[in-house]
């Protein structure tokens, strides 16, 4: 069976066109060869899925000629213990991390802004201040002494 379609049946992309696209980005190993779309699989062939950190490696297990539901799909392959700790430690170190758009501050502002924004004109505007007349230089003050 074609590696491309075994990707789609085994619903690790959604359509075949994107499984292709995958393996012909080098993302798909197979054996520990990068593999073409037309790659003959085998049952018990071993698979890395993914680029960079977010990796999968499964053991193919069986062969369908068409894609059924989510259930059978997961009975073709089993991924492996290794890569199974590996994506739970990843997702442990997602739980732990801050998450980076809480510090973000953008768009409209908050009822809550909007009254800070409000009350800091007040202090501007009730705020002592010389006339635009008079310009403030070092020689004036120390004339003033």
């Amino acid at each position: 069976m074609r590696l491309d379609k075994w990707l789609w049946c085994a619903r690790f992309h959604k359509t075949r066109a994107l499984a292709a696209e995958e393996i012909a980005k080098g993302r798909v190993v197979v054996n520990g060869i990068v593999a073409k779309a037309s790659r003959e699989l085998r049952v018990g062939d071993t698979l890395i899925l993914g680029h960079g950190v977010h990796q999968r490696t499964v053991q193919v297990r069986g062969l369908s000629a068409m894609r059924g539901p989510a259930a059978v799909a997961q009975t073709l392959y089993e991924e492996t213990p290794e890569s199974l700790a590996a994506r739970e430690q990843r997702a442990q170190l997602l739980r732990l991390a801050p998450e980076p758009a809480d510090m973000l501050r953008h768009g409209r502002p908050t009822k809550k802004d909007r009254r800070e924004l409000e009350q800091l004109r007040q202090q501007w505007d009730a705020a002592p201040r010389a006339p635009l007349d008079a310009r403030w230089s070092a020689r004036m003050v120390r004339e003033g002494k």
